[in-house]
């Protein structure tokens, strides 16, 4: 009759431990990645390129008259002309209101 032979398990104290520890490690990692998620989410700039990007498609065809003063989410928009060293430029600048960070493209 090896088929009834008594098979050793856990005891309770032991099932609690293992379970804890799961428990800390999964709270542990739903923590990292939501800081990592919310802090993508924040330092995303990519719809502010894209406007800036279509600002300079719209300036080169003669659509967009200067100065133009925008607003995008939390950015603040500009498009100026600056001269550098007898060089005119044409300054695409977009600031950030809450972090103050930059995206710059000149032409």
């Amino acid at each position: 009759m090896d088929v009834l032979k008594r098979i050793k398990g856990s005891t309770l104290m032991e099932t609690l431990v293992a379970t804890v520890l799961i428990v800390v490690v999964f709270m542990m990692a739903s923590l990292t990645l939501n800081t990592l998620f919310s802090t993508t989410i924040t330092t995303n700039d990519e719809p502010v390129r894209q406007e800036l990007l279509f600002l300079q498609y719209t300036f080169d065809h003669g659509k967009l008259s200067l100065p133009y003063y925008g607003e995008l989410d939390a950015w603040d928009i500009s498009v100026q002309e600056q001269e550098v060293q007898g060089t005119k430029t044409i300054v695409f600048l977009a600031v950030n209101t809450i972090n103050n960070r930059e995206v710059t493209y000149t032409k």
